[in-house]
């Protein structure tokens, strides 16, 4: 009896009435949910985009699309899983826009590589180990980098992860094992 009450309340979502609200135009439901939800929204961006100078742009972007598209939702239970299919979508597009223009832009100005300005530091030390392992996150290939920033950088469950990427968990237990590895691998003597 109560094991099962507590299990079927687990999947109750506090959130259905401020969608419901969001839907009839309320901007205060609309706040409320930008919120308690822009840490993962902005997680999801990065873990597909892997770039962390384009995360806010693209996040207003996916907020905008939310209140604007807000109709397009089927059922209100599955809201999580819409909006991170929609910050999925957004980054992924950026992403797209985002190569074009480092093409362009290398093919007028050459490599920009070689021209990187260096910023004093009180510890730089620290922060190189920092930008060793964001780059190290941000080489993983996708299927792997996704799940591992939703995990690690928002602290989801392995069973939320599964619902919004609607795959068995099994599966990203896996992706995750893998990931670890290849950072493991990828950050040896580094940090």
């Amino acid at each position: 009896g109560v094991k099962m009450a507590m299990a079927q309340n687990e999947f109750v979502d506090t959130e259905q009435p401020v969608i419901a609200a969001i839907r009839g135009g309320d901007r205060y439901a609309f706040c409320e949910l930008v919120e308690r939800h822009k840490a993962w929204v902005r997680g999801a961006v990065f873990a597909v985009l892997g770039d962390r100078d384009c995360v806010d742009d693209v996040t207003q972007q996916v907020w905008l699309s939310v209140w604007k598209r807000i109709g397009e939702l089927r059922d209100d239970r599955s809201w999580r899983s819409w909006l991170y299919r929609l910050a999925r979508n957004a980054a992924i597009d950026a992403g797209r826009e985002l190569s074009r223009r480092k093409q362009r832009f290398q093919r007028l100005a050459g490599d920009p590589s070689s021209a990187r300005i260096q910023t004093p530091s009180e510890t730089p030390h620290r922060e190189e180990q920092h930008r060793e392992v964001l780059a190290a996150v941000r080489s993983l290939p996708i299927l792997y980098r996704e799940p591992f920033v939703l995990r690690h950088l928002n602290g989801w469950s392995y069973r939320e992860i599964a619902k919004v990427m609607d795959m068995p968990v099994d599966t990203i237990e896996t992706r995750l094992v893998r990931a670890r590895r290849i950072l493991r691998e990828a950050l040896k003597g580094k940090v």
